[in-house]
């Protein structure tokens, strides 16, 4: 009986095409893609390493109809958009409208950090000084740096938070403290301005792609250092949009325990759909009520609207301490 075509996924079909080129070609490839894409087509290349002649023409062949479907091709602009520029405008002109319209590179590449995974990371920095880990963490994609801030020490874990939350412009010799740690596999380019890193937001975002456990440890621990970091990573931690998440019993309960006039302001700053979301768990009577309220009210101004929602996030997060209604955490639990 003739075995079944083996169904590939598109990293194999593309480890298939891999295999087939020469080893420069090959290379030049693998130079331009991501770390994890190097990982993943790599892993697939050993998967596909016994694939019949057979599938290689089936590979192939889908290849060439993609191939001649495509009908765009990816470059940088930048070069030709600064000389159009320059042409029309001048070169001092052109360079102050392009500081301004240019996207917003990376801030502080450290490029052997995409090729480590959390646990090296950890390994390479739970023994140095905590603002040096602070400054690496900045510099990894927050889901990455939570699992690096999880294999740290738990009693480094909350002064590492803190750090982040605090961090301010990076001068060029704290950032080459950092390269000098990484330099121990690779060299690392000379650092020539101070970088804008850290900050409440990058702590947040670190926390809510940690498991709630951690949080529920490490935050507490940052609140003893300082209340103020430690409140401004939770309002950034947990925003009004949010609440969107609740379930229709939390919402109910979390809309009894907001005042008519607070939730008239808050919901003036927020989407139909979302507005909608919240009166949609009240009685019509009550919905139509603040509708009404929300027309008659008229234009507010914005620091009233966005006053109002943290006072209901405020509302939310203590319903939340007390067990009253139940807020989605970072996986299946809930606080």
């Amino acid at each position: 009986m003739q075995e079944p075509a083996r169904a590939f996924t598109g990293v194999e079909k593309a480890a298939v095409l891999m295999m087939l080129v020469g080893d420069d070609e090959a290379a030049a490839i693998l130079q331009n893609l991501d770390p994890e894409e190097v990982r993943m087509l790599g892993k697939a290349m050993f998967a596909v390493a016994d694939v019949a002649e057979p599938q290689v023409a089936e590979v192939l062949d889908e290849f060439v109809v993609k191939a001649k479907d495509k009908n765009t091709i990816g470059f940088d602009p930048r070069p030709q958009i600064e000389t159009m520029m320059t042409k029309a405008l001048g070169a001092d002109k052109a360079e102050n409208v392009l500081a301004r319209i240019t996207p917003r590179e990376e801030a502080c590449a450290i490029p052997l950090l995409d090729w480590l995974d959390a646990g090296e990371i950890a390994a390479m920095v739970k023994d140095e000084h905590p603002q040096i880990a602070a400054v690496l963490l900045v510099n990894l994609d927050p889901a990455v740096a939570a699992q690096v801030i999880e294999q740290l020490p738990d009693a480094m874990q909350p002064d590492v938070l803190h750090r982040i939350a605090t961090l301010g412009p990076i001068p060029p010799d704290a950032l080459d403290m950092l390269r000098d740690v990484l330099t121990r596999r690779a060299s690392a380019a000379q650092s020539t301005a101070a970088v804008p890193l850290g900050g409440a937001k990058e702590a947040a975002a670190i926390m809510n792609n940690a498991r709630k456990a951690t949080e529920q440890r490490v935050m507490p621990k940052v609140a003893k250092i300082s209340k103020e970091t430690a409140k401004a990573i939770e309002e950034e931690m947990f925003v009004f949009d949010h609440l969107l998440a609740l379930d229709d019993k939390s919402m109910g309960t979390l809309l009894r325990g907001v005042e008519s006039d607070v939730l008239v302001l808050a919901l003036k700053g927020v989407e139909e759909a979302a507005r909608n979301k919240f009166l949609g768990c009240m009685s019509s009577r009550a919905a139509d009520g603040i509708r009404d309220e929300m027309e008659a009210r008229g234009p507010v101004k914005l620091s009233e609207v966005l006053e109002a929602q943290k006072t209901i996030l405020g509302i939310a997060r203590q319903m939340a301490k007390d067990g009253t209604i139940r807020l989605a955490g970072g996986d299946d639990d809930y606080v």
